[in-house]
């Protein structure tokens, strides 16, 4: 068995992986330079207590209406 010190294989595995190192620094510069940040508006939201009086009788024909408006069956089985 050779000694790798001697015959070159510790460098060329020195220099691939320094390789990859640069290329990966090169896409990670890349990537940063080129992406365009947008920014959005800071959402606030109302803290305010609201004081709503409702009859009970209205909020549960509400609630059945907007149930049977948004599920329908399928005509036909599949």
């Amino acid at each position: 068995m050779q000694n790798p010190f001697e015959s070159g294989h510790i460098k060329n595995y020195i220099l691939f992986y320094a390789s990859i190192v640069v290329i990966m620094v090169l896409f990670f510069i890349a990537t940063t330079l080129f992406n365009d940040v947008k920014i959005h508006e800071k959402k606030k939201f109302d803290t305010e207590k609201k004081e709503m009086k409702r009859d009970l009788k209205e909020d549960k024909k509400a609630e059945a209406n907007s149930t049977e408006s948004r599920f329908k069956l399928l005509k036909n089985v599949y």
